[in-house]
């Protein structure tokens, strides 16, 4: 399988700034990850939106996938109790 490019959206880089340092270790692996396979297990297609969402504890990493460019595109990171809210 050919490896994938993540871009990290701006936004998700500050959101990314704000975790605890004990957390972001964690979420940062699982980010990388998405390059090697963009649908681990686990992961969970959002309804009504093109967009996927994986779990690190209760931490969310919402993403997007462009399987022709072999792109994940990370848009938003953060706590479950937030990262729906727009």
């Amino acid at each position: 399988m050919a490896k994938y490019k993540i871009k990290i959206k701006a936004s998700a880089i500050k959101e990314l700034n704000k975790i605890p340092s004990q957390y972001l270790k964690k979420i940062t692996a699982k980010i990388s990850a998405l390059s090697e396979n963009p649908r681990p297990m686990g992961c969970e297609k959002l309804s009504g939106e093109e967009k996927y969402r994986i779990r690190q504890g209760n931490y969310r990493i919402i993403y997007s996938i462009t399987d022709g460019l072999l792109l994940v595109h990370v848009i938003k990171i953060g706590h479950r109790k937030d990262i729906y809210k727009y």
